[in-house]
């Protein structure tokens, strides 16, 4: 309104000069003039408070540096379906034809600087250059930027074009104090005076979830302990018409949220962190929320109608990357291919073959962490019971080459195991396994949604396992089995797992209290390049060594109690 009252004032300059030169009588044809152009404005005015105006928020979320089209993982008809999807030069495509001539907004809500060897080896670094081509207008850190430790996130970050939002990562001034906030809490998006507003939390878990030292030097706070300050802010100060939570909690913790009063206000939260594909909002006691998959193959894309500068309608579209519809961006691919270049030759090296197709999807057992388990347990001699972390992360590799059989290269060795942990052993007892296995089981499938949090079932060889997901807290496992024999509480195993940097001494896997806790001369991708010289090609077939009773074997998602299916 305040560039059409502009356009107005400079229009009537202009009449006058025009007509004051033109014109025998001045004064009259000025008046005319100047009554025609307010008519006009009139109109322009009348018209402008009815005008729907639509903006278009586009979401990417855990692409962990995935920069290629890869194999994706669908569930469809009750089966594995595997199509080529993501790659950030196709997503630049996409991105091109969606965004012109529209009022468009592209975030990124975390997890774009770990996830592969390229990343790695670059300490992140390679990934900048791809993010600022690509147009990003604003970032939220996921629970991984911290993989490099504090300076280096900042350094990262610091170096994309785009602001950052964060309301929940303060500095640690030393002994707990809280200093500023690392990031700004909110940022404002403003187009022809409707303002939406974007406000930004990751999880506050990422000191337990991931290595302690990396997160070391700063303190995460809930979302709830500011929210509905932020959301006044937002909705009364800077007079937005839409707020928007833009969160990297994980949908159940993004659920949780948008359920509690906290959220009253907020109209939407795009969520990230455990790769869900929601395709249809979900609809929940404040806000709607949506998680827009992983690795590049999904875009999310929000549209908000508004009128009268109110929000009258939104609709959601979670939109496939894939490789037959989106051809790759030659500028993008460039830049890709020269960050690369140093590194090509080692990540694109086969260092073995499966037989069968390697994924990690599935809540409770998944190909790549039975390779991984295999790979341990033929490594690591008199252990009893082998564990690897319940990760999400990592594309599944399906196409065979020449071979007829799926290579498996330096590249994927790092995509599944982006930390080249050292091996550790440790001794347990019975007592410790049953109460830690409870323990994880509730982080996966507790009641409430507030006590889940990203990760899946812990995964084991060595041990098997029987347990109701949907039971009481503390009384979901039926039965352990070790070596065949029932876990005698009583009794000391010896496991073996990866040290986590920062863990106290007697820690390991989350288990507390263990005893004769020693690092092995092994690391993860030490042992994995070892089995495979000695043993490809492998068959990492599922070995059902944790068994549900009363839900599906093939889960996909912790999220219950809503209309959603992962597909």
């Amino acid at each position: 309104m305040a560039n059409k009252r502009r356009d107005f004032i400079r229009k009537a300059g202009m009449v006058f000069s025009t007509a004051f030169l033109a014109s025998a009588s001045p004064i009259t044809s000025i008046a005319n003039s100047v009554e025609d152009i307010e008519s006009e404005f009139d109109d322009e005015k009348k018209t402008s408070s009815s005008e729907k105006t639509t903006l278009s928020i586009l979401q990417t979320t855990d692409v962990h540096c995935q920069v290629y089209p890869h194999d994706e993982l669908f569930w469809e008809n009750g089966k594995s379906v595997f199509r080529k999807t993501g790659g950030y030069a196709q997503l630049a495509s996409y991105l091109k034809k969606e965004r012109k001539n529209k009022h468009s907004f592209l975030i990124d809500t975390g997890d774009m600087f770990q996830g592969s060897e390229l990343s790695v080896k670059t300490t992140g670094e390679a990934m900048v250059p791809i993010l600022n081509k690509l147009g990003y207008d604003l970032y939220l850190p996921g629970n991984w930027e911290v993989i490099y430790y504090k300076k280096a996130m900042q350094k990262l970050l610091g170096a994309l074009h785009a602001p950052k939002v964060c309301a929940n990562m303060y500095h640690d001034l030393g002994e707990g104090k809280k200093g500023e906030l690392i990031f700004p809490a909110y940022h404002v998006w403003n187009v022809n005076g409707i303002k939406v507003g974007f406000l930004g939390y990751t999880d506050p878990l990422v000191p337990i979830r991931q290595s302690p030292n990396y997160s070391k030097g700063i303190i995460y706070t809930k979302p709830e302990d500011n929210i509905a300050h932020y959301v006044d802010v937002l909705r009364n100060q800077e007079q937005c018409a839409a707020v928007i939570v833009i969160a990297h909690l994980g949908l159940s913790q993004q659920l949780h949220l948008a359920n509690n009063e906290v959220c009253k206000g907020v109209d939407y939260i795009l969520g990230g962190d455990t790769h869900e594909r929601v395709r249809v909002p979900i609809q929940c006691k404040y806000a709607k929320v949506v998680e827009p998959g992983a690795f590049g193959s999904f875009v999310g894309k929000l549209n908000l109608t508004f009128e009268d500068n109110k929000l009258v309608k939104d609709e959601y579209e979670l939109v496939e990357i894939s490789e037959r519809n989106y051809k790759a961006d030659e500028e993008v691919l460039s830049i890709i291919k020269q960050n690369e270049q140093p590194f090509k030759e080692d990540i694109n090296k086969v260092i073995g073959y499966s037989t069968i197709p390697l994924y990690r999807y599935f809540v409770v057992e998944n190909t790549i962490d039975t390779l991984i388990l295999d790979a341990l347990s033929w490594k690591v001699k008199e252990v009893d019971i082998v564990l690897s972390n319940g990760f999400r992360f990592c594309p599944p590799r399906t196409t065979p080459d020449h071979t007829g059989n799926i290579p498996i290269t330096n590249g994927f060795v790092f995509d599944m195991l982006p930390v080249d942990s050292t091996v550790r052993t440790a001794e347990v007892t019975g007592k410790q396994i049953k109460e830690w296995l409870e323990k994880e089981l509730n982080n996966v499938f507790a009641k409430e949604a507030s006590e889940r949090f990203g990760g899946w079932v812990i995964k084991f060889k060595g041990m098997n396992i029987e347990f109701n997901a949907f039971a009481d807290k503390g009384k979901r496992v039926q039965k352990v089995m070790v070596a065949n024999e029932a876990l005698d509480p009583e009794k000391t195993y010896k496991i073996c797992a990866c040290e986590r940097d920062g863990d106290p001494d007697d820690m390991l896997c989350r288990i507390r209290g263990v005893k004769n806790a020693r690092n092995t001369s092994n690391t993860l991708h030490s042992v994995m390049k070892e089995y495979l010289a000695a043993n490809s090609p492998v068959s990492p077939k599922l070995p059902f060594s944790a068994k549900i009773l009363d839900a599906s074997q093939d889960l996909l998602t912790q999220v219950t109690g809503v209309d959603y299916q992962f597909r």
